[in-house]
C-alpha cells in the first residue's frame, strides 16, 4: 500500500473527523491514546458499508456501549485501538480487493481457510486480525485464500 496511514485515515472520516491532523504514526499513536472522537465511528460506519452492530461486533463492543460513547464524546483507549485495527484491515483489503463492495462481501462471507468463519467475526482479537491480514496477503500476491 502506497500510504497505508493516509488510506486508514481516509477509512476513519479523514482529518476532520479527528480535530487535528494526523500525518505521522505518532500522531495516530497520540490520538489513539486519547481516545478518538465518536465521529470517526460515524464516518467509518458511513464509508464502509458496515453497520454500527456489524463495527461493534468486530470490535468485542456492544452497540449500546459505542452508543454511549457518543454522549461521553470519545471512545476509550482500547475501544480506538480496535477501531484503528478495523480500519487498516478494512483499508488492506481494500487495496488487495480492489472494489469496497467485494471487500465488505468478502469480510462477511465465511472464509475455508479460516475454518468456515467470516474474517469480519475474527477482528475482535489481535490474533484474528492478524489471521486475516495474513490471507490478505496471500490474496495480494497470488496465494490461495
Amino acid at each position: 500500500m502506497v500510504n497505508e496511514l493516509s488510506a486508514i485515515v481516509g477509512e476513519l472520516g479523514g482529518e476532520a473527523t479527528f480535530g487535528r491532523p494526523i500525518r505521522t504514526g505518532e500522531d495516530m499513536s497520540d490520538a489513539i491514546r486519547e481516545g478518538f472522537l465518536h465521529s470517526v465511528v460515524d464516518a467509518l460506519v458511513g464509508s464502509s458499508g458496515l453497520t454500527l452492530q456489524e463495527v461493534a461486533s468486530s470490535l468485542d463492543l456492544s452497540t449500546r456501549s459505542l452508543q454511549r460513547r457518543k454522549h461521553q464524546g470519545r471512545l476509550a483507549r482500547y475501544e480506538s485501538d480496535r477501531l484503528y485495527r478495523l480500519a487498516r484491515l478494512l483499508a488492506l483489503a481494500d487495496y488487495f480487493i480492489g472494489d469496497r463492495e467485494k471487500t465488505i462481501g468478502w469480510m462477511k462471507r465465511p472464509n475455508l481457510v479460516l475454518g468456515g468463519i467470516p474474517p469480519l467475526k475474527l477482528l475482535d482479537t489481535e490474533l484474528g486480525a492478524r489471521q486475516v491480514e495474513n490471507i490478505l496477503g496471500r490474496i495480494g500476491y497470488g496465494g490461495v485464500s
